[in-house]
């Protein structure tokens, strides 16, 4: 090992699902982990940074099926298309060193042998799942577990599952998980540990269903065809595959592994924190040093998702304000481990208060006058002042602060002590006054030590800035011509004396400040213009219908006489029709949440009359309603089959 290097540091984000709509939430936990990778690089360690994507599973399979193309075609065009994971990754500067999709050959092959390892140890076993399956997060739940009868991750509804299956005695680590977590520092913040234990392991750990065998998208499981290996083992093992682990395709096991931390999303924390220790523990393995469980980033008081329609476009962001903007945002704002409340307003003050005045207008303000006062060259000579020293307290007090907060993960506190800086500075220029300094030549030495003492601030806070907004960094290093090796982890300290020389350039400033309100009126304009709704239908049945069998339904106009609320349900509307015989026919129909009973009358509809009547909440029901079922943006739609009212009630529809 070099003399320079510190050691190796291993770390990774989750591999995320491929999402057709991706948005800031994707990329705060990206930016966090690049952060850490950056700070650990300019450090002087060797630095592996793991991301990619997770790509098996049901709903990947049904998605597919829906866009009519094959699940690998699906998934390739999300990682790699226009706006793919891949596009959005390089759109936020993020400088990871491999990238591992789960349907790459090596990572499938592992993951079989890892499979059958574990069967060969009497860890995994055959059996009958039955229970309830949560498609949209790949997650299986007992009764006990729901909330309010729904996935209690995602909120969604979810199915009853029954088929056969492999389980992984999950059950049989209890004990030693529960110990790892209670008497370690494996999972933090600390909140996430009382969460795991006392929601899911006190109140009994269940053996984990392994395998599915009611879809074909994912890892086979090569001794028992049918069977396709549950997606959480197939993406948990990934940090280990994409490092050499049961493959050829990489040797860099023994030096990484264990890693050093994995930043995952709060809603994953379970998986990674409980099963994924278990499993390693099954294979007498490393446990990785640390799981770190960050918080949401929210919108209006919600987790940012497609389904909610509260999704924030990063691109539209980082075109309007600057990539470096919206990466320090992320993590200037919200303290790590907590959830987030992103707003547009909030994203543009903070731009304006802390980028604009504190950093662009110290950074202007200083080359400004060192352009005015001494042509941008700052040669030997100076006098020197008690406050000068203070500041320069200051910065080691600073650097110290900064270094303790950044290897615990509080990318905002690291921020604070930076902008402690920056703001003494900005105090700095006030009680030094260069421009009363520039007026008398007798003045001028003590003028050129406060704005070397400036430069110097300016560069020791653009290294501490390095690892959150590179690119800003070095214009601020290129705006002061600082040479490359006074703009390493080595040269941060504050070193500014009589002997040093500072050439700067006039530039653009870094940040313009905003009209928040013209910047909203904007950003409202470019979403109208850029907003899609995501429309999805159900699927095609695949049973065909012979011709005789559809043609003995009755399809007839109807006219709405009168419509009801029916008591003590929140579903059903009561339906008197004019269907052209000369008697009411009655209809019930589950539609409430959809439309206000008022609403429907006089309205002309389709209803098929010829259905054998059934009893509804007590009540009679002749016949079938019409109507069209689509989702948007996730949520379900629904609109009753409305035809031109010239019809008159009982014309045959054929």
């Amino acid at each position: 090992m070099c003399e320079k290097c510190k050691g190796k540091y291993y770390i990774t984000t989750p591999i995320y699902y491929p999402s057709a709509n991706l948005h800031i939430g994707h990329a705060y936990c990206t930016v966090a982990t690049d952060t850490m990778a950056r700070y650990k690089r300019l450090q002087g360690y060797d630095v592996l940074f793991l991301t990619g994507t997770d790509e098996h599973g049901q709903k990947i399979e049904d998605k597919a099926k829906e866009a009519g193309v094959t699940p690998q075609q699906f998934v390739d065009n999300i990682v790699e298309g226009e706006k793919g994971v891949l596009d959005l990754w390089k759109l936020m500067n993020i400088s990871y060193d491999r990238f591992i999709r789960t349907t790459d050959d090596y990572h499938v092959a592992a993951i079989q042998k890892i499979f059958k390892k574990m069967y060969d140890n009497g860890d995994i076993y055959k059996g009958t799942y039955k229970g309830k399956y949560c498609k949209p997060c790949e997650s299986f739940w007992t009764e006990s577990q729901l909330v309010d009868g729904k996935c209690p991750d995602c909120g969604r509804e979810v199915q009853d599952a029954e088929e056969e299956a492999y389980f992984f005695r999950l059950s049989k680590y209890a004990d030693r998980v529960q110990d790892l977590l209670e008497n370690t520092d494996f999972l933090e913040p600390r909140s996430r540990v009382n969460e795991m234990v006392n929601n899911f392991i006190k109140p009994g750990l269940e053996d984990l269903c392994v395998s599915r065998t009611s879809f074909t998208w994912g890892v086979p499981v090569d001794f028992d065809p049918g069977h396709v290996v549950y997606v959480w083992i197939d993406a948990l093992f990934n940090y280990m595959t994409a490092l050499g682990f049961e493959n050829d395709k990489y040797d860099n096991l023994e030096k990484f592994w264990p890693a050093d931390v994995h930043f995952v999303g709060k809603e994953i924390v379970r998986f990674h924190s409980i099963i994924w220790p278990a499993m390693l523990m099954s294979l007498d393995l490393p446990l990785p040093k640390k799981v770190y469980g960050h918080g949401w980033l929210n919108f209006n008081g919600e987790k940012m998702s497609k389904s909610r329609g509260n999704v924030v476009d990063p691109y539209l962001l980082s075109e309007r304000f600057g990539v470096d903007a919206l990466r320090f945002f992320l993590l200037r704002t919200f303290p790590f481990g907590s959830d987030g409340n992103f707003t547009n307003e909030l994203l543009m003050g903070t731009i304006n208060t802390d980028l604009a005045n504190t950093l662009g207008n110290l950074v202007s303000r200083t080359v400004a006058m060192n352009q005015k006062y001494f042509a941008g060259s700052l040669t030997e000579g100076g006098e020197s002042a008690p406050i000068d020293a203070e500041l320069k307290a200051l910065a080691a007090e600073v650097f110290a602060a900064y270094e303790q907060k950044m290897d615990k993960f509080q990318f905002s506190a690291a921020l604070n002590e930076v902008f402690r800086l920056l703001d003494r500075a900005n105090k700095y220029i006030d009680e030094t006054t260069p421009w009363i300094l520039a007026k008398t030549e007798e003045s001028k030495p003590r003028l050129l030590t406060v704005m070397k003492n400036l430069c110097e601030c300016i560069r020791v806070s653009a290294i501490l800035l390095l690892p959150f907004m590179p690119e800003t960094s070095e214009k601020i290093f290129d705006l002061l011509n600082v040479p490359a090796n006074a703009r390493t982890w080595e040269a941060s300290c504050y070193c500014a004396d009589e002997a040093a020389v500072w050439n700067t350039v006039v530039g653009a400033p870094l940040f313009p400040r905003l009209d928040v309100e013209k910047e909203l009126a904007a950003l409202e304009e470019l979403s109208k213009a850029n907003q899609k709704p995501a429309v999805e239908i159900e699927p095609y049945a695949e049973e065909n219908v012979d011709f005789d069998t559809f043609c003995k339904s009755d399809f007839r106009a109807v006219k709405v006489k009168d419509c009801q609320n029916v008591k003590k349900s929140n579903k059903l509307l009561q339906f008197t029709l004019d269907d052209g015989t000369g008697t009411d026919r009655q209809i019930l129909s589950g539609i409430a949440m959809y439309y206000k009973p008022e609403d429907l009358i006089g309205k002309t509809l389709v209803a098929i009359t010829n259905l054998p009547p059934r009893k509804m909440m007590g009540r009679e029901s002749c016949g079938m309603l019409l109507s069209a079922v689509h989702t948007v943006n996730g949520e379900e739609k629904l609109n009753l089959i409305m035809i031109d009212d010239a019809i008159p009630a009982g014309a045959k529809l054929c």
